[in-house]
């Protein structure tokens, strides 16, 4: 297989929410795939170190302030990338927030704060950058969605929501885009211990539980959406447009379920 298929060199990506975790693992693997690229951040200050290790790779790298609560921001910071590169060829709708809280705790700004961020500014970031990629007619959308885009969690009411939604809005834009030539994609992680969930990795009776529930009997490490975010900004995807792509170690199959209730049946027989 050609590795045309998966380089991206000559392609330039904006990957928001890049100061931490798997924003920044990603952004790591399409510079490392041979793209150039726009890191942003509420406070691009944090950005400067991880910014020069992309430059020390050989690529092109700038930083730039976003809040995806704010349209203005938005808009900005999509007209800046498009100065500093002459285009955007790739956008990785990382940026997003959660608050855990049981559903008779949620608040209303509690809702408020993970939708506006998590779904309305992965909307918004995608259609300021889609001018552009649809006036040279390629683009490459890749939206973060998470496991609770498929299954529900208790405690998690709000964030599933706007992950769910993400999946919905995945598929809507990539009919509109499609005649385009831009794809639009969810890319889906399961349980990754990230500094946002930390404080639960700290119950080890509850990680022995989540371990149990995933059949490949691991949490995510970072290095494991190298791949696939790579495959969905490549060429690599180019017929691929409107999925979700699980990256979860198998808990979305509820296997463990399934087996616990084979059990039962050889019992009661």
């Amino acid at each position: 297989m050609s590795n045309a298929l998966f380089d991206l060199g000559g392609r330039v990506a904006i990957v928001t929410g890049a100061s931490r975790g798997l924003g920044q693992a990603m952004a790591r693997a399409l510079a490392s795939a041979g793209a150039d690229l726009v890191l942003t951040s509420r406070h691009p200050g944090s950005l400067s170190g991880f910014e020069s290790e992309i430059k020390a790779l050989g690529r092109r790298a700038v930083s730039l302030e976003l809040d995806v609560r704010s349209r203005e921001s938005i808009q900005q910071m999509a007209a800046a990338a498009e100065q500093a590169f002459g285009q955007v060829d790739i956008l990785v709708n990382n940026a997003g927030c959660n608050v855990r809280k049981p559903a008779l705790d949620v608040t209303w700004d509690d809702w408020n704060l993970i939708l506006d961020t998590n779904l309305r500014g992965a909307f918004f970031a995608a259609q300021a950058v889609a001018r552009g990629m649809i006036q040279r007619r390629y683009g490459r959308i890749i939206n973060i969605g998470s496991v609770t885009s498929v299954a529900g969690y208790a405690g998690l009411a709000p964030y599933g929501a706007s992950r769910g939604g993400i999946r919905q809005l995945t598929m809507s834009l990539a009919d509109d885009w499609g005649k385009h030539g831009v794809t639009v994609n969810c890319l889906a992680p399961g349980w990754f211990r990230t500094a946002q969930n930390e404080v639960l990795y700290q119950d080890q009776e509850w990680v022995r539980y989540l371990e149990d529930r995933i059949p490949l009997k691991r949490a995510g490490e970072a290095r494991d959406l190298d791949a696939a975010v790579v495959f969905l900004a490549a060429e690599s995807s180019r017929y691929v447009t409107g999925q979700t792509l699980l990256v979860d170690g198998g808990i979305s199959t509820g296997a463990v379920r399934a087996l616990a209730r084979s059990k039962t049946a050889e019992i009661a027989e």
